[in-house]
């Protein structure tokens, strides 16, 4: 049932008293349809809040000579909305619990339109690097819709379906990467270089619609509301960061290859942004496409095997890029570098699987030992929703870390070679902890509760 608001506490809205999708019964009569409409409009709203995080990956393609710039100030300028995004996804992960789904939602996508102004009325050749830097911290706001987003979701589903449902949420905002990137490419190719301004007024009016349809479509989940405790556990539980390590090596490869594939193709490869603009949006659309793909390979085999051999795939896809990049094999370097934006797809996808599979075979556990039902998977929703945006925090650092990392390649050796070495060896170490924490035999390792409730995530 949805009702308008009782309580004092809480904002204006419409407020789902009862939910409970783990009850079959439910989800079928009245849940899936309520939980479906409330994804879609999720996927809209988080697909314009990626795409003005990534924006300034593709303006810097539009700052030729007559801006000043060097390789290594437009890697810095392009970390620095990654790293505002990563700062913001925490208490937009827990404003969802404070203030309810659909009211933040509002609020998140009507606070777009401010990076877009500011950058409207800044970028023309003269401005200052300065003035870049603090616009472009501004589109961090895009990469906290993120972690909101997720969690929200995240409580709508029941367990047998998470996968898919926050691949999907997440694989449909992860594509407003690509999205941004394409009509970027449209604009150089038909209007030229000199007019970033075109790609910016675009989403101007997006920005208004997204708002206006999550104010009609969302609902809140009374459950949720001020559940704001769930922060405070969660970071005393030891999964919480193994799972935001391993989403570092996932969503921190997708998202710094996203903002970094056009900078490397023209620094290393000498193209022209045209050139760059028609290749970089291949790898972050083929990984946005399969994420929920890697949700749904994780429902069926396990998101932990899916993601060690995930990783594994990623590695041998580092070697491919760095064996290109010393042969100065444009062809093999890109291809292998569209492999890397597919299996960061993949990794994507399958932890975030993981996730509430951990939280919710602890809740079985307790269930099968005479604990109250209500009680044990209330707490895995909101610890799970919790993680979730903690591990989407810690993991868009990932970003960061990859930007600086080439940053610093370039200013050493003019190519992105070190930074690849480094990546591969957080890729081996990925492979380790996520083999001796979720597969190798959990006794050594954790108490008999705890194995029980790893054994299927």
């Amino acid at each position: 049932m949805t009702t308008e608001q009782q309580p004092s506490r809480r904002l204006g809205g419409r407020w789902i008293e009862h939910w409970d999708p783990e009850d079959e019964g439910f989800w079928e009569r009245t849940g899936k349809k309520i939980a479906s409409r409330n994804l879609w409009q999720s996927i809209f709203s988080e697909h314009i809040g990626f795409s003005v995080w990534t924006m300034w990956s593709v303006l810097v393609l539009f700052m030729g000579d007559e801006y000043g710039f060097d390789a290594a100030q437009k890697f810095f300028l392009v970390a620095v909305p990654t790293l505002v995004g990563a700062i913001l996804r925490l208490p937009y992960t827990f404003a969802v619990a404070r203030f309810g789904g659909r009211n933040w939602t509002i609020f998140a996508a009507a606070l777009l339109i401010v990076p877009l102004i500011l950058a409207m009325v800044v970028i023309e050749p003269g401005v200052s690097y300065t003035t870049l830097l603090v616009v472009a911290a501004f589109a961090g706001v895009g990469g906290g819709n993120f972690a909101s987003s997720m969690a929200n979701i995240n409580a709508f589903f029941p367990e047998k379906t998470k996968g898919w449902a926050l691949g999907l949420n997440a694989g449909g905002g992860n594509l407003g990467v690509p999205v941004i990137q394409l009509l970027g490419l449209l604009v150089i190719a038909t209007i030229g270089a000199g007019s970033p301004r075109v790609l910016i007024a675009i989403y101007i009016p997006l920005v208004i619609v997204s708002t206006v349809l999550a104010w009609l479509r969302m609902d809140n989940i009374a459950a949720m509301s001020n559940d704001t405790g769930a922060f405070a556990e969660a970071c005393r539980d030891r999964q919480t960061w193994i799972m935001s390590f391993l989403y570092i090596g996932t969503f921190g490869s997708f998202i710094g290859y996203s903002f970094a594939f056009g900078l490397v193709l023209q620094n290393q490869f000498d193209r022209t942004p045209l050139q760059a603009a028609m290749v970089t949006f291949i790898g972050p659309l083929i990984g946005s496409l399969i994420r929920p793909y890697g949700g749904k390979l994780a429902d069926r085999f396990g998101g932990a095997r899916v993601t060690l051999w995930n990783f594994v795939g990623m590695a041998v896809a580092t070697v491919i890029v760095i064996l290109a990049s010393g042969a100065q094999s444009l062809t093999i370097f890109t291809v292998g570098f569209i492999l890397l934006f597919t299996l960061s797809g993949i990794g994507n996808g399958s932890t975030y699987k993981m996730i509430p599979a951990i939280f919710t075979g602890r809740a079985r556990v307790t269930i099968a030992e005479g604990g109250d039902r209500a009680i044990a998977l209330g707490t895995a929703r909101r610890l799970s929703g919790a993680v979730i945006g903690i591990a989407g925090a810690v993991g868009a650092l990932g970003g960061l870390f990859i930007n600086l990392a080439f940053r610093q390649s370039f200013l050493t050796v003019q190519s992105g070679t070190p930074a690849f070495w480094s990546f591969l060896v957080f890729y081996l170490v990925c492979i380790v902890v996520t083999y001796v924490v979720y597969l190798r035999p959990q006794p050594a390792l954790v108490g008999r509760k705890e194995a029980v409730a790893l054994a299927k995530v």
